[in-house]
């Protein structure tokens, strides 16, 4: 057996055996086999005596917080003594050692930052960081108009409707607590800007030309309008005639979608990080980016398939989205993007996590075009003709993101894997395009342009 998310192996007793037993105590528990090498065979001349193990039990209950203590259990492999020590999952985290705190990846510890260590403490409470109240913020910054706006909203819903004033509304919806506002009332209501919601819009007419930008600082009822306006106004709309005596419009995205990709970005940012999230509206496609990343318990697989269980990372804005409507159920938004997408006849979004968060891209059909175009003509002349616009459109997608992926090359460009890889080392070859790092962590410059 080799080591694993609950495995480890270690010669000797030392302080990376408690590192070790905190990052288990922090993620799903696991077990510590001391006595054995890496490869998982006996270290000759390992000796345990009869204090031994009572000594290190000691020793990581004083040098952990909260304490905590190990089952112990003495086993033989091979003819020679080992040390089990064995740790489920700690009710209260995050677990520290020595001030530091650590979790379990695959077969590594990995040291928690900030933003970690309070994402998992509130976890551990059942609550999230816009329940919390702030000082930062008083009842006088908040806008009982728009209180009653949402009471409005919600009683629309309501079989028996909210009777009370605004102020009232507030305290059952403990969005104060104690005569103090909590994180998300600011967000929710706020009278005046809010700066840790703003959000960047951009047009771009080039990688790095942008013809029209706006700031959001709005509060989050009105960010989802706000951005769907933006990106309405620089998104081509075209009329279809029916027969009827009103001509039907027709979007170059599904507005419902577009719409639904805003709301899961205001819901499930991460506040508390300091970066903005951003739409950036380019020709043929346009790129949604939120701070925050997925849970680390949920997949991008499990996402696009649905198996998975929906965690809200801002539970009391998701709470107050749910009641206003604005959320119609909760964890069915993805599906719902990507049938809106395919049911339009473009290709379903990209999502990934990115960088410190979350990214979806949507595209048009013009992205596809010199792939579809070239079907009924000669292979030769299609091979020509569709190497030459994808050489196009992966240089502009690097100019616009130098960090992109190839995954998200070929979901945009709707090419295969091996057509994208070729593509590159094409590129790369004609000393147009270079790979700075690795691929993960690595990016992209363009060297000169074609």
């Amino acid at each position: 057996m080799s080591e694993n998310s609950n495995t480890e192996y270690k010669s000797s007793f030392s302080d990376a055996v408690i590192e070790t037993l905190v990052a288990f105590a922090n993620t799903k528990g696991g077990q510590i086999f001391i006595g054995l090498n890496d490869d998982g065979l006996p270290v000759k001349n390992f000796v345990i005596r009869e204090e031994t193990v009572q000594q290190w039990l000691n020793e990581i209950k004083h040098k952990t917080q909260p304490s905590v203590i190990p089952d112990s259990e003495s086993v033989d492999i091979d003819g020679n003594e080992v040390v089990v020590l064995s740790i489920k999952e700690f009710p209260v985290k995050p677990v520290s050692f020595r001030g530091r705190y650590f979790k379990r990846v695959q077969n590594s510890n990995h040291q928690l930052n900030l933003g970690e260590i309070s994402d998992m403490h509130l976890k551990t409470f059942n609550t999230s960081w816009d329940s919390y109240a702030t000082n930062d913020y008083k009842l006088d910054d908040i806008s009982l108009e728009k209180v009653s706006t949402f009471i409005e909203k919600s009683n629309l819903l309501k079989e028996s409707p909210l009777q009370d004033d605004p102020l009232t509304v507030l305290y059952k919806f403990e969005l104060i607590k104690e005569s103090k506002i909590a994180n998300a009332c600011h967000l929710l209501f706020a009278k005046n800007d809010v700066f840790l919601a703003t959000i960047e819009l951009g047009r771009f007419s080039a990688p790095t030309l942008i013809k029209d930008g706006l700031t959001l600082r709005s509060d989050l009822f009105s960010q989802i309008e706000d951005v769907l306006t933006f990106i309405k106004k620089h998104i081509n709309k075209e009329y279809i005639i029916t027969g009827n005596p009103q001509r039907e419009e027709r979007w170059e995205y599904p507005l419902n979608a577009i719409r639904e990709i805003i709301i899961n970005m205001i819901v499930h940012r991460d506040y508390m990080h300091y970066g903005d999230s951003s739409v950036k509206v380019f020709d043929n496609y346009i790129e949604f980016f939120n701070p925050g990343p997925l849970p680390q318990s949920i997949s991008i697989e499990q996402l696009l398939s649905g198996d998975y269980t929906s965690q809200a990372r801002n539970k009391k804005v998701s709470s107050i989205f749910k009641e206003s409507g604005v959320i119609e159920k909760y964890g069915s938004g993805i599906k719902r993007i990507q049938n809106a997408f395919l049911s339009y006849g473009l290709e379903a979004p990209v999502f990934e996590n990115f960088q410190h968060g979350f990214r979806v891209i949507v595209a048009t059909k013009t992205v596809h075009k010199t792939v579809l175009k070239t079907v009924e003509k000669t292979v030769e002349e299609t091979v020509e003709k569709t190497v030459e616009k994808t050489d196009e459109i992966i240089i502009n997608l690097i100019k616009s993101d130098s960090r992109i992926t190839t995954k998200t090359i070929q979901q945009i460009t709707g090419l295969s894997r091996r057509g994208i890889e070729w593509q590159i080392q094409k590129l790369k070859e004609q000393k147009i395009i270079n790979r700075i790092g690795p691929d993960k962590g690595g990016y992209w410059e363009i060297i000169k342009d074609e």
